[in-house]
């Protein structure tokens, strides 16, 4: 009896798989999977590392193997994006484009950008790995964030001039599906001082970048902010929304390096980038960052990708972030005394 139980069920779990291989792919449920997606991607790797500065779609083969056994095999477009990684790293991050003829079951994920490390080596892949956790971990503080899923990427030279390797990546979700998610819709092209956006959001925003130690942000110059407004009220101050973490002191990359007009050395020094708020405004605040501490350490000590040694590094950075913030005169000296006014 037990032999037909596991055969009926090897056989239905193949029938699963084999109908989920001609299914498209739900790109609403796409970020919400944890689990890694093995990927192999196939395509001229030289063109990808020459062709840096006058970007072109170019074709690849894309094989992306699921938790749950099923495999999709298709051809998609791919091109190098991002002017710092164009120009200085060994292979740009890339823009995939799903939706061509030759992927119906990938095609429901559109456009994605994809972020790699900057080069093939262990500590590039790290940072990477601590970025990916940084979006993670905003994704904790506010719904209206965007979601990665990691990848793991072997990549392969169609020309076989390239010698083959792998490293892992992610892909972040489109601005359209998370603004719409949250009922907003993207705004561009007009500018906005930090302070004409939404100032309960913004305050959010702001002790966020605190915390992981970034400065590499502006919303006037829509300088890693995205902005978008509800999409039912017209007159509505737009959200600011966070995005590409590598420079924050909570990644630590070697190459990041502050603007030196900011008075700081390392990216490790925290500097509030916000504006003057009252204290009762830095309460609400400060108490959504506190009760999801457990949340936050939790998300961060349960990644094994990374080392032991790391994690801890980056569990004692957030410490003291909330030794911050657990007292009402540093809060005040970090947050007001110390706030921007111009």
């Amino acid at each position: 009896m037990r032999k037909i139980f596991l055969f009926i069920l090897t056989l239905t779990l193949q029938h699963a798989a084999i109908f989920a291989q001609k299914t498209p792919i739900n790109r609403q449920l796409f970020f919400t999977d944890e689990n890694v997606i093995e990927v192999t991607l196939t395509t001229d790797l030289k063109k990808i590392k020459t062709d840096k500065k006058v970007p072109t779609w170019q074709p690849a083969n894309i094989t992306m193997g699921f938790e749950d056994s099923t495999i999709i095999k298709e051809e998609i477009r791919i091109e190098p994006r991002g002017e710092y990684r164009k120009n200085n790293c060994e292979i740009a991050s890339l823009m995939f484009d799903f939706k061509t003829p030759t992927s119906p079951k990938l095609s429901p994920l559109k456009k994605l950008k994809m972020v790699a490390g900057c080069r093939t080596v262990s500590v590039d892949e790290e940072y990477l790995l601590k970025e990916y956790l940084v979006y993670k971990i905003y994704n904790i503080i506010s719904i209206m964030s965007f979601k990665v899923r990691l990848l793991h990427i072997n990549f392969k030279d169609s020309k076989q001039k390239v010698k083959a390797y792998s490293q892992y990546a992610f892909l972040i979700e489109d601005m359209s599906d998370m603004s719409s998610r949250n009922n907003c819709r993207e705004v561009k092209k007009r500018q906005f001082q930090q302070e004409a956006t939404n100032r309960r959001h913004m305050t959010l925003v702001g002790l966020f970048q605190y915390m992981i130690g970034n400065t590499d942000w502006s919303v006037p110059k829509y300088h890693n902010i995205k902005l978008m407004v509800p999409k039912n009220d017209t007159f509505a101050l737009p959200y600011t929304i966070p995005y590409d973490f590598d420079y924050c002191g909570l990644v630590d990359a070697t190459y990041a390096v502050p603007n030196e007009e900011l008075g700081i050395r390392s990216v490790r020094d925290r500097l509030y980038r916000g504006f003057e708020r009252s204290q009762d405004e830095l309460d609400e605040a400060v108490n959504i960052f506190k009760e999801r501490k457990g949340r936050i350490m939790l998300t961060i000590n349960s990644f094994t990708l990374l080392s032991e040694k790391t994690r801890k590094n980056m569990a004692s950075y957030l410490e003291d972030f909330y030794k911050t913030i657990d007292n009402k005169r540093t809060v005040k000296s970090a947050f007001i005394s110390n706030a921007r006014t111009n």
